[in-house]
């Protein structure tokens, strides 16, 4: 997910942590716009940290508050690591910017509990009309959307292009990724003595799985009557089954990287002892900046099952229901993520904008180079998942879900046991 991705990386950051006086609104209280002589003035907590995003979100800024001088934002910088307290904080002390920079999957408690404004009725259709409604329901919570998605992290796979090309296996169109049945078969292609076709990160299995169930309509948690519990059938075991196949049936896959984040299969794949590496559009960057000279990598599309669904944990702008100026937070944040902008704030994270016109002219601005096209394409495939509405997905993922996964492609228990662990964790935590 977004916020482990960005809590581990922003630590490397010199970004400073911004103090909850910071967080203070322009003065807190009320719903309505208030009328007064001077400019309206807003708080907007931004949480980019690298360079390039860094310098993109302020120069935005600059340029709307000198084309509006009717509406002055400031920009109040703010840390992923951080960042949850102070709000809770800051939301519980009615001191709080206007404009909040967060993930889909945190801000569903503070949208129940009243903090977040609904930009339903504050944002133009044609805005609303740019992103596709699966991922407009990633920050819809009881009717209310409370959220504005603008950054998207899909799953890809990153491939060595001079060892695809030794084996015969053909890099696919950045619209036609593969079947599952096809990836096997090619990752089958690219094993031999010293060589794994492929490395799956596997340290953190449980969102990386239930993200990949999508694929074949896998949903993990299902709600009836008001009440929510863990099923897994056939649909929630197909990709654990593969995975664990590739490890211990095929032996495409090296049983090493278990216990390996993304970042810590790199030197591998960069000495040739894995072919492909499945794992977020963002490692991209990674590529970029620590490739070794002459180094021949491709982006490869997303893996398809019976679809290529994944879920959609976005970056959202969430605008506080306690602000004086909802409307000109709105107003701001139209401009701010109208297509060139959104593409430009993409770009400098590595990540997939939600607006349609802005995927194509991140593609325009990049040349779809570096696996742009492939990251722009998988927008579409995007979607609220299941679990991303449970409020005891948390618990069950650190207590249950994360333990029996390691154990089962650890090839400690069989298939049916795993399930057997999700359930019965299920029933502990969503009573």
């Amino acid at each position: 997910m977004l916020r482990s991705r960005f809590r581990r990386l922003a630590a490397a950051t010199a970004v400073a942590v911004v103090g909850l006086g910071a967080l203070t609104a322009c003065g807190g209280g009320g719903g309505e716009d208030e009328t007064s002589s001077g400019p309206a003035k807003l708080r907007f907590l931004s949480l980019a940290w690298q360079k390039e995003s860094l310098q993109a979100n302020k120069d935005l800024v600059a340029k709307w508050n000198a084309e509006h001088p009717d509406i002055q934002v400031e920009y109040v910088q703010g840390d992923w690591n951080s960042v949850h307290d102070q709000l809770v904080t800051s939301f519980e002390g009615g001191d709080v910017a206007d404009i909040v920079h967060y993930e889909a999957s945190a801000i569903g408690e503070f949208s129940k509990q009243g903090y977040l404004a609904d930009v339903s009725k504050l944002l133009s259709d044609d805005f609303k009309g740019q992103i596709d409604p699966g991922v407009w329901d990633t920050t819809t919570f009881d009717g209310k959307v409370t959220g504005v998605p603008f950054l998207l992290e899909s799953q890809v796979v990153i491939a060595n292009k001079k060892l695809l090309d030794a084996a015969g296996v053909t890099v696919p169109p950045a619209d036609g990724g593969w079947t599952w049945d096809e990836f096997q078969a090619n990752a089958q292609k690219l094993t031999k003595p010293g060589q794994y076709g492929v490395a799956w990160a596997l340290k953190s299995p449980t969102n990386r799985v239930l993200n990949l169930a999508l694929n074949y309509d896998g949903k993990f948690f299902y709600t009836e009557g008001g009440k929510t519990e863990v099923k897994v059938g056939d649909a929630e075991k197909e990709v654990p089954k593969r995975i664990h196949d590739m490890l211990y049936t095929s032996k495409s896959a090296s049983p090493e990287a278990l216990g390996m984040s993304g970042a810590d299969t790199l030197p591998g794949f960069f000495g040739g002892k894995y072919a492909m590496l499945p794992g977020s559009v963002s490692l991209r960057q990674q590529m970029v900046e620590q490739a070794p000279a002459g180094f021949d990598w491709v982006t490869l599309p997303p893996i398809k099952g019976m679809s290529a669904k994944q879920a959609a944990n976005p970056q959202t702008l969430s605008i506080s229901e306690d602000s004086k100026h909802k409307k000109q937070a709105a107003q701001f944040l139209e401009w701010f993520l109208n297509p060139t902008n959104m593409a430009t704030l993409a770009k400098g994270d590595w990540l997939v904008p939600t607006g349609k016109q802005a995927n194509q002219e991140l593609v325009t601005l990049t040349g779809g180079k570096q696996g742009w096209d492939v990251a722009a394409d998988s927008a579409a495939d995007l979607t609220v998942a299941p679990f991303q509405k449970v409020d005891g997905y948390p618990e069950w993922k650190t207590k249950y879900a994360t333990p029996a996964l390691q154990q089962y492609f650890a090839n400690k228990i069989t298939l049916d046991q795993l399930g057997t662990q999700l359930v019965d964790g299920g029933k502990q935590v969503l009573r």
